[in-house]
C-alpha cells in the first residue's frame, strides 16, 4: 500500500448541531454522511467516498493518537486534533462535491467557532496534509468516470439485462447496468479489483438452480401466498439504502462501545476500505459472469433448459429489482464483510447492537441482535424474500465481502505495538 447561507440552511441541510457531541470524528462522519448521500451516487458506488473520507480522518487522528498505521500519509501532530478531522473531512468533501462547496464551508465555520478553535490552529495544516495526501493516493483511480460505461446485457438466456421496475421509485424500468466501471476502480487494500473474483455461478439445469428458483418465485413474490408476515417484515426492513443504514449501525456502535477517537476512526475507515474492496470485487463478479436476475429467470422460465422450471409471465418480485446482474450479490457482499470485519475489530461475533431502517414499509423500524454474523444472515434472507436474488447469489456476495474484510484487517491499519500476524488466517470464508 502507498503512503505518502450558513447557520440555518447549515442546520436544516445537515441536521447537525455542533454542541450535541464532543467528538470531532463522530460530528463530521454525520456531515460527511449528509454530503454523500445527497450526491445520491448511483447504485453503491457511494462506498468510495465514504472509504476516502474514513480513512483520511484516520490518518488525521493517528498524527496524534500514534496507535495504528496511517493509511495514505504519516503526519506529526500540532494543533487541535479536532481541527485536523474538521479541516481533513472538509477539503475532501469540498474536492469531491464541489457543488456542495458552500453548504460544507458553513459547517466547517460552524464547527470551528461552536468549539472555539481558530481559523489558523495548527491542527488545520495537519488536516490539510491528510487531505492532500489522500487525495493525491486516488488521483485517477478511475472512479466516476465520465463519460461512464455502458452495459446492457443481452436477450440470451441465463444472461442479465435490463429489468422492469413495478413500484415507484428506483431504478427507472429496463435501466441499463448502474456503475459497471466500479469494476476498474483501484482497490484501496486489496492486490486487484479481481482478487476475490467469484467463480461459482449458479448454472442453469442444475439441482441447485431448481431449488433457488422455486424459492425465490414462491417466496419472493409481490403477492405471496407463503411468505409469512415476518418474512415480509425483513424483507421491508432490509429494502433501506444500505449505505446510509450501515453508517447508523456504526455510529451506534461507536457511540456504545469506543470512547477513543481513535478507535472510532480506525473501525469507519476499516470497515469502509473494506466494503470499497468488496465492491469493487463484486463488480468484476457481476461482470466476468452477468447472470440473470429471478424477475427475469421466472418470466422466462419456459424458456430455460430444465422443463421442471416452471415459468410465470405475471411474476413480480416484492420490491423493484437493482439494475446489475445476479452474480454476486452486492448488498450480501457489503453486509456480510462489515458483520465481518465488525467481529474482527472487537474480536468477537458476540456484541449487541442494533439496526435502524427508514423503509416507510418497516415494522418494526428497528432491530437489535446479539450476534454481528445474525444480520449478515437476515440480509441472506431478505434478498430472497425481496424476490430479487437467488439464494446462491447471497451467499457468493457474503463469502467474497467476508474474504475481502479478512484480508484487509490483516494488512491496513494494524496496531503499531503489535508486530505478530493477526489471529485470522487467509483461508476462505463461508
Amino acid at each position: 500500500m502507498k503512503r505518502l447561507h450558513v447557520c440555518a440552511v447549515l442546520l436544516a441541510a445537515l441536521a447537525w448541531s455542533p454542541a450535541a457531541r464532543a467528538d470531532a470524528v463522530l460530528d463530521w462522519n454525520a456531515i460527511a454522511n449528509q454530503t454523500i448521500l445527497a450526491a445520491a451516487r448511483p447504485g453503491a458506488s457511494a462506498l468510495i467516498d465514504f472509504a476516502i473520507v474514513s480513512a483520511t480522518v484516520h490518518d488525521a487522528v493517528q498524527a496524534y493518537d500514534k496507535t495504528y498505521q496511517p493509511y495514505a500519509t504519516d503526519l506529526d501532530s500540532a494543533g487541535s486534533p479536532a481541527a485536523a478531522v474538521a479541516k481533513a473531512t472538509r477539503d475532501i468533501l469540498v474536492n469531491r462535491f464541489p457543488s456542495q462547496a458552500a453548504t460544507v464551508d458553513g459547517a466547517y465555520s460552524a464547527y470551528l467557532a461552536a468549539n472555539s478553535i481558530a481559523p489558523d490552529d495548527a491542527g488545520v495544516a495537519v488536516g490539510a496534509a491528510a487531505a492532500a495526501g489522500m487525495i493525491s493516493l486516488r488521483a485517477n483511480d478511475g472512479a466516476f468516470p465520465n463519460p461512464s460505461l455502458v452495459f446492457a446485457g443481452a436477450d440470451i438466456i441465463g444472461m442479465w439485462r435490463p429489468t422492469p421496475s413495478f413500484l415507484p421509485g428506483p431504478p427507472a424500468s429496463f435501466s441499463t447496468m448502474a456503475v459497471p466501471w466500479v469494476a476498474n476502480v483501484t482497490p484501496f487494500v486489496v492486490l486487484s479489483g479481481d482478487q476475490f473474483l467469484n467463480d461459482k455461478v449458479l448454472e442453469l439445469g442444475s439441482p441447485q438452480y431448481r431449488k433457488d428458483y422455486n424459492e425465490v418465485k414462491a417466496l419472493g413474490a409481490r403477492f405471496s401466498a407463503v411468505r409469512t408476515p415476518e418474512q415480509t417484515q425483513i424483507a421491508y426492513f432490509w429494502a433501506d439504502n444500505f449505505v446510509a443504514q450501515m453508517n447508523r449501525t456504526l455510529r451506534g456502535l461507536a457511540t456504545a462501545n469506543m470512547s477513543n477517537s481513535g478507535d472510532r476512526a480506525r473501525m469507519f475507515a476499516l470497515v469502509y476500505l473494506a466494503a470499497a474492496d468488496g465492491l469493487i470485487n463484486t463488480w468484476s463478479s457481476k461482470l466476468a459472469f452477468p447472470t440473470w436476475r429471478p424477475v427475469t429467470a421466472i418470466v422466462q422460465g419456459a424458456n430455460d433448459p430444465d422443463p421442471r422450471t416452471i415459468g410465470d409471465m405475471n411474476w413480480q418480485p416484492l420490491i423493484n429489482t437493482p439494475n446489475y446482474p445476479d452474480h454476486s450479490s452486492g448488498a450480501n457482499g457489503f453486509v456480510g464483510g462489515s458483520m465481518k470485519m465488525l467481529s474482527l475489530i472487537f474480536g468477537t461475533d458476540d456484541v449487541t447492537f442494533t439496526v435502524t431502517s427508514l423503509n416507510p414499509n418497516a415494522n418494526p423500524t428497528s432491530r437489535t441482535y446479539t450476534r454481528f454474523s445474525a444480520a449478515g444472515d437476515d440480509v441472506v434472507e431478505a434478498r430472497v424474500l425481496q424476490g430479487i436474488h437467488f439464494r446462491t447469489a447471497d451467499f457468493n456476495g457474503r463469502k467474497l465481502g467476508k474474504n475481502v474484510a479478512k484480508w484487509v484487517f490483516k494488512h491496513a491499519l494494524r496496531p503499531l505495538n503489535d508486530d505478530a500476524e493477526p489471529s485470522e488466517d487467509d483461508r476462505s470464508d463461508d
